[in-house]
């Protein structure tokens, strides 16, 4: 493993359902420390991190709409959502050593600072772990669209998506034995294919700012690091 990584500044986009384990919804505690753990072998590469964690291990609020809560609110219960991971998260990476500072689109200054570009900028120079909470702070848009947006708005060199597999494939591979795995793809092939790796406001957005993405497995030991030195299997979606 190289001692210089090859990104100097990313943003890590995770599921809310990453964190929970074996579980069927939740939190599983002694998940969270582990990929807290994979996150602090690249703080210490000199990597300046931020995270954007999804809040459907908790409320998914596109499914909870159509069961009947008006859609605006079931989208604002799944930022409290992510609020509530990113402080899990938080703790973790504390526990283990590391500074970090939440950030919330949504202001609740008695649980997390409010999100402001510079102070979070100056948190990364400074060697602390941010964590953005609250997506956009608007309903009717993805935590995939804020990671982008926190993504370009920090002057990141990538965006790299930690999934349940090793990269973009055609099909789920875990359903489809055929399902082909691509080592690069553009961002029209994301789209015009219709490939599920994030919504189309977030790959547009990716698009407009040359902003790369990479998706890899957060499973695998040291698949963090390897990725942000080149190494391992991941695919990178650019032009």
């Amino acid at each position: 493993m190289s001692d210089t990584p090859v990104f100097k500044r990313v943003l890590l986009k995770l599921s809310g359902e990453g964190l929970m384990g074996k579980k069927q919804f939740g939190l599983d505690t002694e998940y969270v420390d582990q990929i807290a753990s994979e996150v602090i072998k690249v703080h210490k590469l000199g990597t300046e991190i931020c995270l954007v964690i999804g809040g459907g291990n908790i409320f998914r609020g596109i499914s909870d709409a159509a069961a009947g809560i008006d859609r605006t609110s079931a989208d604002h219960m799944g930022m409290m959502a992510t609020v509530m991971n990113a402080l899990a998260m938080q703790s973790s990476l504390e526990r283990l050593g590391v500074q970090t500072r939440v950030q919330s689109a949504i202001p609740m200054q008695s649980v997390c600072e409010p999100y402001i570009r510079r102070r979070a900028i100056r948190h990364m120079e400074k060697g602390r772990i941010v964590i953005f909470a609250a997506g956009t702070g608007n309903p009717f848009f993805t935590t995939d669209t804020a990671a982008a947006l926190r993504a370009v708005e920090m002057s990141c060199d990538a965006i790299l998506k930690g999934t349940q597999v090793d990269g973009v494939y055609s099909a789920d591979p875990k359903k489809d034995p055929e399902a082909k795995r691509y080592d690069t793809l553009t961002y029209k092939d994301v789209l015009t294919n219709d490939l599920k790796v994030m919504d189309a406001a977030a790959i547009t957005l990716a698009r407009e700012n040359d902003l790369p993405i990479v998706v890899f497995s957060m499973h695998k030991p040291d698949s963090f690091a390897d990725v942000v030195n080149q190494q391992g299997l991941f695919t990178v979606i650019k032009d």
